[in-house]
């Protein structure tokens, strides 16, 4: 399966909404193993959204401390209970930054054959789930920084 590039954080396809899935076809199933190639294809890859691969569609995949698959479509319901750590992005390399995210979320959505999957996350795993998602929405891990934390991410992103 071939690998694709990840677009870089100031690629226009990152802030596009994503387009929900309607056809659970055969070109949706070959999406979800680019997708997966491309998450396995280097170290410390938990997730990939579609749009990060520049196809602006509401599709994930994930592999974390042995949970994996993708999910078309997902929704998120968030605990209240919130924790800081530190994340990463894959279209913005080498760039660590502390954001606090809800500790526990339930996905819901389709597997690539049409089927209801809901996965349940602790941690980072849930960590994972919620950042892939705002991928779909066009949004930037760094979008939830506050505006000089914004400025020192974005500068070391650019130096990276």
């Amino acid at each position: 399966m071939t690998v694709r590039l990840i677009r870089t954080f100031d690629d226009p396809v990152l802030r596009e909404t994503s387009a929900p899935v309607r056809d659970f076809d055969k070109e949706l199933r070959l999406l979800v193993k680019r997708l997966t190639a491309t998450m396995n294809a280097g170290s410390g890859r938990a997730g990939v959204a579609a749009p990060q691969i520049g196809e602006p569609v509401r599709v994930i995949v994930y592999n974390y401390d042995g949970k994996s698959g993708h999910l078309v479509n997902p929704r998120l319901e968030l605990s209240a209970r919130r924790v800081t750590a530190d994340e990463a992005c894959l279209s913005a390399p080498g760039v660590w930054w502390p954001l606090e995210r809800s500790f526990m979320v339930t996905a819901r959505g389709r597997d690539m054959f049409g089927r209801p999957v809901t996965v349940r996350a602790l941690s980072v795993l849930a960590r994972v789930l919620q950042h892939e998602v705002d991928h779909l929405d066009g949004v930037l891990f760094s979008d939830h920084l506050e505006a000089g934390e914004r400025e020192r991410f974005l500068a070391a992103a650019l130096s990276g």
